[in-house]
């Protein structure tokens, strides 16, 4: 048995996560997530480590490995580091056993991974980090017409004559939406429109990567916006790609759980050589 934490330091929040891993059966302890909100992301770490331990009751000596992932390579208390496209990659077949790729939606890009069944990376493509289509990107324009971030899925649903946002450059993007407020554009058509331009990149990223068939499970911040989630559905349909766009109320925590998966597995093999060195 193996007790693992996994720690995801993302552009806008701090994941960690909690696992108890015998063989193939792993058991999810606990969670936390905090929004950096320019707090020290480090310390962050540093809390979300001990909340998750404080919330399952579990003896920090208790814990064999601790893996971070994203921005976390510099977290100074941690065991090893992994690369987010193979945590997400992981974290996403645990969420959604039998799904044939993960679309992380973070706040600074987006990224397309098509996996096996295992949770492997078979190949993955991603947007830049100027792209109009990302987290950061879409808060910006719920601030600048009013709407709260939960508002924005809703919102989208209502709306009757989308209009599209035609730049892949965010900056650009955001001078479309000013000029679409002053001419009277109503603010679910603005909203539907930006989720259909970022659904229409995230379709083809999927197109990019091979898939043609299955499910994918859309992790990252954006994860739980219905609104973005129905638009990715609507591009499916006009691109003939044959692939299930679906979300996990957990989804958030992907990358913080294949962390912690990994470290068990990591921690497996080398405890594993050094029997054998030992024999």
């Amino acid at each position: 048995m193996t007790i693992t934490i996994g720690i995801d330091i993302g552009s806008g929040a701090v994941k960690s996560v909690l696992f108890r891993t015998d063989g193939d059966t792993q058991e999810w302890l606990a969670k936390r997530c905090e929004r950096i909100r320019r707090r020290d992301p480090m310390q962050l770490a540093e809390e979300g480590r001990d909340g998750v331990l404080a919330d399952a009751g579990v003896d920090p000596a208790a814990v064999e490995y601790i893996a971070t992932t994203g921005e976390g390579e510099n977290v100074k208390f941690a065991t090893g580091h992994f690369y987010s496209m193979t945590t997400h990659a992981r974290g996403g077949v645990f969420l959604h056993p039998g799904a044939n790729a993960v679309v992380d939606i973070g706040a600074l890009n987006g990224r397309a991974i098509y996996v096996d069944a295992r949770g492997k990376v078979l190949s993955y493509k991603m947007t830049s980090q100027c792209a109009s289509g990302s987290g950061q990107f879409l808060e910006n324009i719920a601030r600048y017409l009013g709407v709260a971030v939960e508002e924005i899925g809703p919102l989208s649903q209502t709306s009757k004559d989308p209009e599209k946002v035609s730049s892949i450059c965010a900056v650009l993007a955001e001078t479309d939406v000013i000029n679409m407020v002053s001419r009277g554009i109503a603010t679910p058509d603005i909203l539907k429109g930006i989720h259909l331009s970022m659904a229409s990149r995230i379709v083809k990223l999927l197109k990019v990567t091979g898939i043609k068939e299955g499910t994918a499970l859309l992790t990252g911040g954006l994860a739980l916006d219905t609104g973005l989630l129905a638009a990715i559905g609507e591009e499916m349909v006009n691109e003939k790609v044959n692939v299930t766009a679906v979300n996990h109320p957990d989804s958030i925590y992907a990358g913080a759980i294949g962390a912690a998966l990994w470290g068990a597995f990591r921690h497996a093999r080398l405890r594993e050589l050094t029997e054998r060195a030992a024999a």
